[in-house]
């Protein structure tokens, strides 16, 4: 072979022997372009992508995909993890010219450093940046649709109550501040310092103060407040929260000091009330405190039926309020659950006890709603009403919802006596010369027994209740005054004036078909009756000895569950008694089991004894007797009052 010839296969022999290693790298390659893109996209379901677009620090912790954002368009995303502190410092810089972008960065960030490290000072920075976020000078409004702005108001609002935090313990090891509840030895509630002072940020110093005017509520000063923000509820089949600016508390009052509106509430408003109130700190000057590293914010207080809003920087804003989370906490391990039972077997003596309560001060040009439960019940069992009503925009600022509570193993006509005293006083001590007409439209509602009470504000008896107990006219009866005006008021009823509307709820009119004599005889084993009571029937017993009623009553004295047996005396002459002309009556009604309602229950009354002829309307609610929370019965009573509304 010749030279030339040589040459030309070995160039051929390499050729062929690189062949198939260039053909398994074209492969890979062509392979791996097949796979994926260095930049390209792929199909996500809705939900991932909202979840990716809607993440931050109040969902998983991290930051939102805008600080994220920001914080690569910086190169400061890994050292951010690396040195938290030393990454804020530099992005707030000398505090001046601060982009909205930055200021937003800045608050979210504070807030996950503040969480890591539970640092009260980095939590009052996101409140600070947050606001001036929110609520620059330059006239802007901010885009409805940015979902930074409403991060931006749960991170001024969660970030200012963790700020003003009572420490549950001086300092942690390093010197810190450390948040109530948020330690080992947790506690169950945030408790929120509103004082004069001087707060410590990363960059300065924050002056609070405050308007001691601001802490009255109703003639009582607000106390010890807590955060309900970070509250889980359960027991009420909806949480109610307005979504706004502000932290939302629930406030104790002190029921100390002088004067008419003091003692008035003193009478009226329960010791454990708490009041759904909203702190906002006002900034002043903010841009420029960020940069001088020295603020001043105005510290303001709201309770949530006094005001709804607040005005800043020319906008009214809504308030954050929480009504649901604050009356879940004032029932919260609340001793009306134990006294249920305990009120039916061992009544209170009349005039023991506050027996009419207000949630809140008396507030004219608002229509009272009064709630009265049943037997072997309390007002707890109306939250999930009182929850759905006063959450309602069409009732909000309308109605004041009022409370009686009672013995309910009591006799009814005595029950009924005290409510109608009840209802008779309030509206002397509130408006004794007449100036609000609302407080003369007052509307009841009774469940059970406490229809009952209700059917006798609205009824003229005259002398029938007493003619089931003696044909001797009361006029000759003889006794001490106290034990005749005791017997006057539970025997004799005239119509309550300012009672314009009534609700019957689950009402046995006619009794309860559970009521037997094994039932009776078991009552009268367990139940004690009033002492003043037992001492008020001897007394007619002994002075009047023809009185044949009061002496068998000395021995066996009549419970609320005796009135109601079918067929007895009282609710014979209960249901033979007409109501009122002027006043408007309806009737929800409870059944077991779907079709006609003729001749069902609700387990304990019959539809029999609940209807009632002549009333202005009927609603059957697909229920046991227990119905007060029932949707159905809610939106009837809800229809009600706003019939009621009207009609003025």
């Amino acid at each position: 072979m010749t030279r030339p010839m040589r040459r030309a296969c070995r160039g051929a022999d390499i050729r062929s022997s690189k062949l198939p290693a260039l053909v398994a790298l074209i492969g890979v390659l062509l392979l791996a372009s097949a796979c994926a893109t260095p930049i390209g996209v792929s199909l996500s379901r809705p939900e991932e992508i909202h979840r990716a677009v809607t993440r931050s620090v109040l969902t998983n912790g991290k930051p939102s995909a805008a600080t994220e954002q920001f914080l690569h368009r910086l190169g400061l995303a890994e050292r951010f993890d690396e040195d938290p502190a030393a990454t804020l410092a530099e992005m707030r810089g000398q505090g001046t010219g601060l982009s909205r972008d930055r200021l937003f960065a800045l608050a979210e960030l504070s807030f996950i450093y503040a969480q890591r490290e539970n640092r009260q000072d980095h939590y009052l920075a996101a409140a600070v940046y947050a606001y001036a976020f929110l609520f620059r000078k330059d006239g802007a409004v901010d885009d409805p649709l940015d979902s930074r702005t409403r991060l931006a108001a749960d991170l001024y609002n969660f970030g200012l109550g963790l700020a003003l935090a009572q420490p549950s313990a001086p300092a942690a090891t390093d010197g810190r501040p450390m948040v109530a509840g948020r330690t080992a030895a947790e506690t169950k509630a945030i408790e929120v310092i509103l004082t004069d002072r001087t707060l410590t940020l990363p960059f300065g110093l924050l002056e609070l103060h405050g308007e001691s005017a601001d802490r009255m509520w109703g003639g009582l000063s607000m106390k010890r407040f807590v955060s309900v923000g970070e509250f889980s509820i359960r027991g009420l089949r909806n949480r109610y929260r307005q979504p706004g600016i502000g932290v939302a508390l629930a406030a104790e009052v002190s029921q100390d000091g002088s004067g008419h509106e003091v003692e008035i509430a003193r009478k009226y408003i329960p010791k454990r009330v708490k009041v759904p109130v909203t702190a906002f700190v006002r900034l002043e000057n903010v841009v420029q405190g960020i940069a001088d590293g020295r603020l001043r914010g105005r510290l303001e207080l709201y309770p949530s039926d006094e005001a709804s809003t607040v005005e800043v920087e020319g906008r009214k804003l809504p308030l954050e309020q929480e009504f649901s989370a604050v009356l879940a906490y004032v029932l919260e391990g609340a001793p009306v659950w134990d006294t249920e039972l305990g009120s039916f077997l061992a009544p209170r003596d009349r005039g023991s006890g506050m027996n009419l309560a207000m949630l809140h001060p008396y507030r004219p040009g608002r229509v009272p709603v009064v709630l009265v439960h049943g037997t072997a019940s309390s007002p707890a069992r109306w939250a999930d009403m009182i929850n759905e009503l006063a959450n309602d925009p069409l009732l909000q600022g309308r109605i004041q919802f009022w409370l009686f509570t009672y013995s309910t193993s009591n006799p009814i006509l005595l029950s009924a006596s005290e409510l109608r005293h009840a209802l008779l006083e309030i509206v002397k001590h509130l408006d004794p010369d007449g100036r609000d007409p609302a407080l003369r439209r007052m509307v009841v509602i009774g469940h059970s027994q406490g229809g009952m009470l209700t059917r006798l504000m609205v009824t003229e008896s005259g002398d029938r209740f007493w003619h089931n107990v003696s044909t001797v006219p009361f006029s000759e009866i003889k006794g001490p005054p106290e034990t005749l005006a005791l017997f006057r008021d539970g025997m004799f009823f005239e119509p309550v004036p300012s009672v314009k509307r009534v609700v019957f709820i689950a009402t046995p009119h006619r009794g309860s078909f559970r009521v037997s004599s094994l039932v009776l005889d078991l009552v009268r084993r367990v139940v004690t009756l009033p002492a003043d009571l037992g001492k008020g029937v001897k007394d007619l017993a002994t002075q009047n000895p023809d009185l044949a009623a009061a002496s068998r009553a000395v021995n066996n004295m009549p419970t609320a569950v005796d009135n109601m047996r079918p067929g007895n005396g009282f609710v014979r002459t209960l249901a033979a008694s007409p109501i009122a002309p002027g006043v408007t009556a309806h009737s929800i009604i409870a059944v077991l089991g779907e079709g006609p309602v003729s001749g069902k229950t609700d387990g304990v009354v019959a539809y029999e004894s609940a209807h009632l002829d002549g009333v202005e309307s009927e609603k059957i609610v697909r229920s046991p007797h227990s119905c007060q929370a029932e949707p159905d019965t809610i939106l009837e009573v809800r229809r009600i009052l706003l019939e009621h509304l009207r009609s003025n």
